[in-house]
């Protein structure tokens, strides 16, 4: 055998070890794979109930309201009614605000801005109390199929709203009506009554780097 047909072979063996690698790896994929989509099947058919679900996000990070609102967005494509209850937010120009009153959401928002802006705390109290009386009436109707409950957590740390006012309407809604609370420092009641709960932590922000607010992103 010729130096040539020597490197012949190995090159040859080489290829054939590197296809089977190739196929063993794919089978090992394929059969991860099938013991993963059982585990699933199994917990898709174990889950029997409808019913409404409380959901809360919480935790120091950006983007609860945007979840929040996602769920909204959802749930109008489905044609289904959503309504929205904004607290802390200001009057100024908001996006998914204008886009989902333009297809028929209802808003009752404080409009006061934020507390360390207002510095009033008999205004900021009316304000919150008006807004969560509008709540009460969407959690009241149940043609509504979401309620948004944006950051609403702030107002009961700051106790412009009772807990357990909150709680009792929470307890009280009708059966097939689905909830979103967002906000930091959810309560723990809140938190225990709750159907699924998720934390967004804060990793980096651009605001730490002196980058302002933008609008699509931020608003």
């Amino acid at each position: 055998m010729t130096g040539t047909d020597s490197n012949n072979t190995i090159q040859q063996s080489a290829a054939a070890d590197s296809g089977s690698d190739t196929e063993q790896k794919a089978q090992r994929h394929q059969q991860r794979q099938q013991k993963l989509k059982e585990k699933v099947d199994e917990r898709i058919a174990a889950a029997t109930q409808d019913k409404g679900l409380l959901l809360v996000i919480t935790g120091n990070g950006k983007g609860k309201s945007t979840a929040g609102f996602g769920m909204v967005c959802r749930t109008v494509g489905h044609g289904m009614r959503a309504a929205v209850a904004q607290f802390i937010k200001g009057s100024w120009a908001c996006g998914e605000r204008d886009l989902l009153q333009s297809h028929g959401v209802p808003f009752a928002v404080m409009a006061t801005g934020f507390t360390w802006e207002t510095q009033n705390r008999a205004l900021d109290m009316a304000a919150a109390q008006a807004v969560w009386q509008q709540a009460k009436q969407y959690l009241q109707d149940p043609a509504i199929h979401l309620v948004l409950l944006d950051e609403l957590t702030y107002m009961l740390t700051y106790d412009y709203i009772v807990l357990d006012e909150v709680l009792d309407a929470l307890n009280k809604r009708p059966q097939g009506q689905h909830v979103v609370i967002t906000g930091r420092g959810c309560h723990r009641r809140l938190i225990e009554l709750a159907d699924t709960v998720s934390e967004v932590q804060s990793v980096k922000h651009a605001f730490d780097a002196g980058i302002r607010v933008q609008q699509g992103i931020d608003w």
